[in-house]
């Protein structure tokens, strides 16, 4: 069916294209978007993924969708006007997924406080036509009924503004699908191996490895697209061995608590904290998500741990400003995020100094890198890439459509409405169908579900992410489809069994697969559980 992922489609769609105009290594935020942005405009274009599809960074966010307002501080405006007017269009194109959000920041010092107040006011202005509301002061009276459980004593007041939320993964997925309906093809579990050159060393393809058939591709591309996020350098090294290192990955760190530390519907900035970064408390699906942090660390890795010392810094941060006091004990998943920051030489600069600002790099041989960015931006920087490959490929020059190309789920035929199931969008009524045509696929995966639960999930859920979009292991369902392992470690490795069950059943696996996935899980999930105590 239109717009779904398919992989056995895909494959045989990838034994019949001799040559593709476009070939993105790399299926986080950014390289969906290039793949969306390059099929909208009718270029032959393949994405493949080691993974699954946002694995890395763009399933570990502060699931904010934002311009920045501490990059207004550090006078970047032309990141903030580009992010705020890429907020707008996310908004526009994928309203089942992005929400207008509250945002309350506290008043401790009403010097600061006239400070907060002209750049959020300078924020709210260069959204334009795009804004998402007036920003205003509350007093004190006001900031303590939005949030029961400030710590008041020196509180003066606060600032209300507006931003947006989203949940990253479950977008990441909308981007595959919309991207397929417009013509391309996404390969999950695909690894790139090589980098095929030609006469005079320029790149004419790659050379990928099917991770579950165990088969080898040589694929033929006339551009090809580095997208790899942290994992960047280990691609340009495979064009030139002696290729300089750009990326100086630094780890965000969150944890997730139970609502009963933080009842608001609202989101809370703390806008000073010990290591000069603003952290916020935000409300998602019924918890609180709290982050995040900015270390800088050695290596990238592709499951990145938190480290005990972002913990503390956050609990510590979150008891300053709140009567409650949550212990490590209380915390229900805990994760981390690489971000890929692009230095241009070694310094000692700190992460919170660096641009968030994605850079373009185009080597002798013709491979184009993008390095850099942030979630908001994907689009734009999805649309520079393009325009980059047209030029490096010798392609038809086409422009890109995307600032008004509706995301798949989009096409919802009523009011926003906040319910678990806003976030499938228009396929709500294809899981549904499915419920009608097996009644038994309406049981909840957790026994004590009902539809104003957080854990409200149907067997018919998981049935659906298998055959329509490409779930391919325990982890794939229960991180990125369902956002279970983000909210309640705990939970996820309880309902991992009968997960295992149905796509067993699906993907037709025997019981070692199933031993094996559920072990494989369940030591996944205590690094999100257990690593923090």
């Amino acid at each position: 069916m239109e717009g779904f992922l398919n992989r056995k489609n895909f494959l045989n769609t990838l034994k019949n294209v001799n040559i593709w105009d476009i070939i993105i290594i790399g299926g986080g935020s950014t390289g969906l978007g290039i793949a969306l942005d390059s099929s909208s405009r009718g270029y032959k274009t393949l994405l493949l993924e080691q993974s699954d599809f946002s694995k890395g960074t763009s399933s570990r966010s502060t699931k904010l969708v934002h311009g920045g307002i501490r990059y207004l501080a550090q006078g970047n405006i032309k990141l903030v006007y580009e992010a705020l007017q890429e907020r707008g269009f996310l908004f526009k194109n994928a309203p089942h997924l992005v929400k207008k959000q509250k945002f309350i920041i506290p008043i401790f010092n009403w010097r600061l406080g006239i400070l907060y107040w002209m750049g959020l006011k300078i924020y709210e202005w260069m959204s334009g036509s795009l804004s998402f509301g007036k920003s205003k002061f509350l007093s004190k009276k006001e900031v303590i009924n939005n949030f029961p459980e400030i710590e008041n004593k020196k509180l003066k007041g606060g600032i209300l503004y507006y931003d947006g939320q989203f949940d990253d993964s479950r977008l990441a997925i909308n981007l595959a699908q919309t991207c397929v309906k417009k013509g391309g093809i996404l390969l999950n579990y695909f690894q790139v191996k090589n980098l095929i050159k030609k006469i005079g060393n320029k790149i004419s393809g790659v050379v990928a490895y099917d991770i579950e058939t165990k088969k080898e591709y040589s694929i033929y591309s006339k551009t090809v697209i580095n997208a790899t996020g942290v994992f960047s350098d280990s691609i340009l090294k495979m064009d030139e061995s002696k290729c300089p290192i750009f990326i100086k990955p630094s780890q965000g760190t969150h944890i997730v608590l139970n609502k009963s530390f933080f009842s608001s519907t609202n989101a809370i900035v703390i806008p000073k904290t010990t290591d000069g970064r603003i952290l916020f408390c935000v409300p998602w699906y019924n918890h609180v998500l709290i982050g995040t942090t900015d270390t800088f660390i050695k290596r990238s890795v592709l499951e990145p741990k938190p480290l005990e010392e972002e913990i503390d810094f956050i609990l510590q941060t979150f008891r300053k400003y709140f009567i409650s006091n949550p212990k490590k004990t209380d915390i229900l998943s805990a994760f981390s995020g690489l971000r890929p920051l692009f230095v241009e030489h070694s310094s000692s600069i700190k992460t919170k100094d660096i641009s968030r600002s994605h850079k373009l790099i185009i080597s002798s041989s013709g491979l184009i890198s993008i390095i850099g960015g942030k979630w908001t931006t994907y689009r734009k920087m999805a649309e520079d890439a393009v325009n980059q490959a047209i030029k490096v490929g010798n392609l038809i020059k086409i422009p890109s459509f995307t600032k008004n190309i509706k995301i798949y789920g989009s096409n919802y035929p009523y009011e926003r409405k906040n319910t678990f199931w806003e976030k499938y969008g228009e396929d709500e009524f294809h899981i549904k169908k499915l419920i009608e045509e097996n009644p038994l696929l309406s049981a909840p995966l957790i026994s004590n579900s009902n539809s104003n639960n957080n854990y409200y999930c149907t067997e018919a859920e998981v049935v659906w992410m298998v055959r329509y979009e490409m779930a391919r292991t325990i982890e794939d369902v229960l991180a990125r489809r369902f956002r279970l392992l983000f909210l309640n470690a705990r939970k996820a490795i309880d309902i991992a069994p009968r997960v295992a069950e149905l796509m067993a059943k699906e993907l037709s696996r025997d019981e070692k697969w199933k031993k094996t996935q559920i072990a494989s899980f369940k030591e996944l999930a205590m690094r999100y559980y257990y690593s923090i105590f």
